[in-house]
């Protein structure tokens, strides 16, 4: 590890201490898990304690791990991955925090730290269905204003519940149940019958 992400490391230990859940590194990069209650709290602290001078908020996803890499997963289910970078220290840290209810999901919104978040938790709501109290215009980003559901949760079908199309007899835009069969499709390969023979070659 270098000497930078072991500086970070040990500032990241001294102002956060017990509200880390977690703290990793994999591939020159640091990821902290924090708990849902203390997510606004440390947040603020990465951006305000002059060791650390988290000045920009890059990134947040909403993340369903459900099956995360093919595996199921005990615990909860649905959370919020924030990218921060700080331009004064050039360094950068990744901060996750589980949503505590799965039918429910709910962070508090970092809006009043970094208001650049105002759309990437609007896209987080409305891809993955994480409510964020405290945000002032949480409504969907992407999806139709009458969209029922999250199409990034992973029991989300591909071919979504309903389907729009122009009926030129009502002359209008309408909404319809999904007319499309689900169907595995299997590609089909056509080879020589003497492919791969080293006697034919």
């Amino acid at each position: 590890m270098s000497a930078k992400l072991e500086a970070l490391c040990q500032n990241l230990n001294e102002c956060l201490g017990d509200r880390l859940q977690s703290l990793k590194v994999a591939f020159g990069e640091v990821t902290i898990e924090v708990d849902a209650a203390e997510y606004l709290s440390v947040m603020q602290t990465l951006r305000d304690a002059p060791e650390l001078a988290f000045e920009e908020l890059i990134d947040l996803c909403g993340v369903d791990y459900s099956t995360y890499a093919n595996v199921p997963r005990s615990g909860p289910r649905f959370a919020a991955v924030s990218h921060l970078l700080s331009i004064s220290k050039n360094w950068r840290v990744r901060v996750r925090c589980f949503a505590p209810d799965d039918d429910f999901p709910s962070l508090p919104s970092v809006t009043s730290v970094w208001n650049c978040v105002n759309w990437f938790e609007r896209e987080a709501f409305d891809l993955i269905g994480i409510v964020f109290p405290g945000h002032d215009d949480l409504r969907r980003i992407l999806t139709d204003y009458g969209f029922i559901g999250h199409p990034f949760r992973k029991d989300f079908p591909v071919s979504g519940y309903v389907e729009m199309r122009y009926d030129p007899e009502q002359q209008r835009v309408i909404y319809q149940p999904v007319t499309i069969e689900p169907r595995e499709v299997t590609p089909r390969i056509v080879r020589e019958a003497t492919y791969g023979d080293v006697d034919h070659a």
